[in-house]
């Protein structure tokens, strides 16, 4: 087996797959983190260019970034690296396996495995995969391949179809990076406001908010917005515009699809959601004239 991008990604998928019992034989990888990760995660696999680790593997796992994956797979293809009977996943949530198809033209068994799970580069990464959820998209002839790699990584497939595939991802990345923007821009605030420890206010909070979310959907909306609180949101965005003017966007974005989900939900009357949206298009358009909040 061989590793394209020991990143955060693909070195602990590459360690998961060889305690399974894949002989790991390369790796490539540029940064000097890649390598540091390599030498901990896969000791004593040598860091090699990518066409030499694709000679040297069966089993080829492309853990690069998005926007350069396809080049990726098509250089290798121009060079004639593939060859007939390889086997290769790449871990990328945004792409099914239309950017595997000058692999699979070369004979090459193509699949997408993307682990439905954050790594952040640190050692507890590893244990991560214990039942992370892969979405899966292979050919209906290949899904036994990709279940047997998933569950040696010590995953859990579910199956995403080839024109599925990006809005999948785009739903991941709203429910785990936009969580982080939104948690970290709420201890911007609440330290704006006195608190010198956000992490010990919100913590208990965002788990519960979490919990009924995950379990509740709409009908776990608390707050102002699903109350139908006109005032409470206004003060919300004067001071928002006079103190943190750069999240009042985001606030008047959240507040709209909250009162959105809310009336379709029917948590929130016609009568009551209309004045909350007037004050939220009010509210966008004027910090569209003035982005800057110097009004």
């Amino acid at each position: 087996m061989g590793v394209i991008g020991a990143g955060r990604v693909g070195a602990v998928l590459g360690a998961a797959l060889a305690a399974a019992g894949h002989d790991v034989v390369a790796a490539s990888g540029v940064s000097a983190s890649s390598a540091e990760r390599a030498a901990r995660l896969l000791p004593g696999v040598p860091l090699l260019p990518a066409d030499e680790v694709v000679a040297a593997a069966d089993l080829v796992v492309l853990a690069v970034p998005d926007d350069t994956l396809a080049g990726l797979v098509a250089g290798l293809a121009e060079t004639g690296a593939w060859r007939r009977g390889q086997l290769t996943f790449h871990t990328s949530g945004a792409h099914g396996l239309a950017v595997l198809a000058p692999a699979e033209r070369a004979g090459v068994l193509a699949l997408a495995l993307h682990p439905a799970m954050t790594f952040s580069g640190a050692p507890e990464d590893a244990d991560r995969l214990a039942g992370a959820p892969f979405g899966v998209t292979s050919r209906p002839e290949h899904r036994p391949v990709a279940e047997t790699l998933v569950l040696e990584m010590g995953g859990e497939p579910f199956f995403v179809a080839e024109e599925d595939r990006r809005l999948y991802h785009a739903a991941l990345v709203t429910g785990a990076n936009h969580l982080v923007t939104l948690v970290a821009e709420a201890a911007d605030l609440l330290r704006s406001a006195g608190v010198g420890e956000p992490a010990r206010v919100l913590g208990p909070l965002l788990t519960a908010a979490l919990d009924n979310g995950l379990r509740r959907g709409d009908r776990g909306l608390t707050g102002p917005v699903v109350r139908g609180d006109v005032g409470t949101v206004r003060d919300h965005l004067e001071t928002l515009a006079e103190r943190a003017p750069e999240s009042v966007a985001a606030y008047v974005a959240m507040a709209q699809r909250t009162t959105e989900r809310a009336l379709a939900a029917g948590r929130l009357k016609r009568h009551e959601g209309a004045p909350l949206l007037d004050l939220l298009h009010d509210a966008r358009d004027a910090h569209d004239a003035d982005p800057a909040g110097s009004r």
